[in-house]
């Protein structure tokens, strides 16, 4: 079993923030000082969407107030000088997740990121073929390898694939406790296994796959390797490279940064092979009334006009994270997800979703509380100024294996305080008796 104490990941000669330098953070986020209905405001929704600190607003603002104009396209000063701060910030993000320049494309999200992937696969598919593009396509009998754990955005562009190739999707299965089922899965991927596609650290569950042993059944078939990073990128040092993916996709507004940027990752051959999904101006080398040549990775799939000054803001988030360390991030999450899931489980008629205290987690816990529905218990503790999520967590399959239909989560970030932690757990504990909730489960 592994236990916080020693993660994959981890150094013992760092440690994870603590509480003063945590009270510090929180001044450079201005959202967070504000009272809801009456309450001071505590954030536990960051797995949904993260807060910014001012360095971040003031970089996109700077960049509309100095340098605004289209990159990629004009000669003159101001054109210039944004082409450079774009392109700086590409260098910036990469290198905050171990990749190449080129190797990182900016989408609008990580669910747009998918999306690429797929069609460009789907485009291989109906013969948009050549430059190595035919190892991409898929046919009847090739399958696609998801995990029952997945976020809709990492299960439905590959059910839309296969529907649109005729390949058949498969699924790696999770145990009890939401674990993955490796025995499964060795015996799932097979020479039919054309992609391999799964979280690095579940929205629900908050675990951590074990990505080198997946890698590792892929390499031995030749299946890709797609890793949805969304949840492990803003909370865990990641390095793609060494992960040894081969393509990974993650959001800016999870790690700090403005919505309407993502980026995928996609290693360089891959990437210079695969055929483009959106097709415009500013992805071509040359066009005629008949057909069009392309550029390479990235502009190849960064057709029209870009989120330029979200990348800069992006760039911004990935330096606060660098100076703050990632490593003393991830390990402040860890003890702030034990205090969660030991807090929470000893509070009668409440159910943890994932790994049980004492087992490697990041900082969230997904529970739920019996005799009450999940939007139910949102709205008590938004009430008393809590915000979490209700719901599936865009996870239905999840849920419906762990016999539930929706769930409440609590997500924690690096501008999180145990106090914050503790407030929530407090209130938890009055959700039953609030309702009128017998032990039993029914009402009184």
């Amino acid at each position: 079993m592994t236990t916080v104490s020693t993660p994959v990941w981890g150094d013992s000669r760092i440690s994870a923030l603590d509480d003063d330098e945590v009270r510090r953070i929180r001044t450079d986020f201005p959202v967070l000082d504000q009272e809801i209905n009456g309450k001071p405001l505590v954030y536990l929704d960051s797995s949904a969407t993260s807060q910014n600190p001012r360095s971040v607003l003031e970089a996109e603002q700077e960049f509309y107030e100095q340098r605004n104009a289209a990159v990629h396209r004009g000669a003159h000063h101001l054109a210039v000088e944004a082409t450079d701060a774009f392109e700086d910030a590409r260098a910036t993000v990469a290198r905050f997740v171990g990749v190449a320049d080129d190797e990182l494309i900016w989408t609008a999200n990580a669910t747009a990121g998918l999306n690429l992937l797929a069609y460009s696969f789907s485009n291989a598919s109906a013969g948009n073929v050549g430059g190595g593009a035919e190892r991409f396509a898929l046919k009847p009998g090739d399958e696609v390898l998801v995990t029952e754990m997945e976020h809709h955005a990492n299960l439905i562009p590959w059910q839309e694939l296969c529907r649109r190739t005729g390949a058949t999707l498969r699924f790696i299965p999770i145990d009890d406790a939401g674990a993955l089922r490796l025995e499964e899965a060795a015996k799932l991927v097979s020479g039919r296994t054309k992609i391999l596609a799964f979280t690095h650290t579940s929205n629900v569950l908050g675990n951590i796959n074990p990505v080198d042993v997946l890698v590792r059944m892929a390499r031995e078939v030749g299946a890709l390797v797609v890793l949805d990073a969304c949840q492990s990128v803003p909370h865990l040092p990641v390095d793609f490279k060494a992960l040894d993916v081969d393509f990974a996709v993650f959001s800016g507004h999870k790690m700090l940064g403005p919505t309407g940027i993502g980026a995928v990752f996609g290693r360089s051959e891959l990437l210079n092979a695969m055929p483009p999904f959106l097709t415009g101006g500013s992805m071509i080398t040359k066009v005629t009334m008949e057909q069009a040549e392309y550029l390479p990775s990235p502009q190849r799939f960064e057709a029209g006009t870009q989120a330029i000054s979200q990348a800069v803001a992006l760039a911004s988030a990935a330096n606060y994270l660098s100076e703050t360390g990632m490593e003393r991030v991830a390990l402040r999450e860890a003890e702030l997800g034990q205090r969660l899931v030991t807090g929470l489980t000893a509070i009668d008629g409440v159910r943890v979703l994932g790994p049980a205290a004492g087992e490697e987690r990041t900082g969230l816990a997904a529970f739920d509380v019996a005799g009450v529905h999940a939007h139910d218990v949102g709205q008590y503790l938004d009430e008393l100024g809590i915000a979490v999520r209700v719901g599936h967590h865009c996870a239905q399959p999840l849920h419906r294996r762990l016999g539930l239909t929706a769930s409440t989560r609590a997500s924690t970030y690096l501008y999180t305080t145990t106090d914050e932690v503790d407030v929530l757990l407090e209130a938890v504990a009055q959700i039953r008796p609030y309702f009128g909730v017998t032990a039993t489960g029914g009402k009184a």
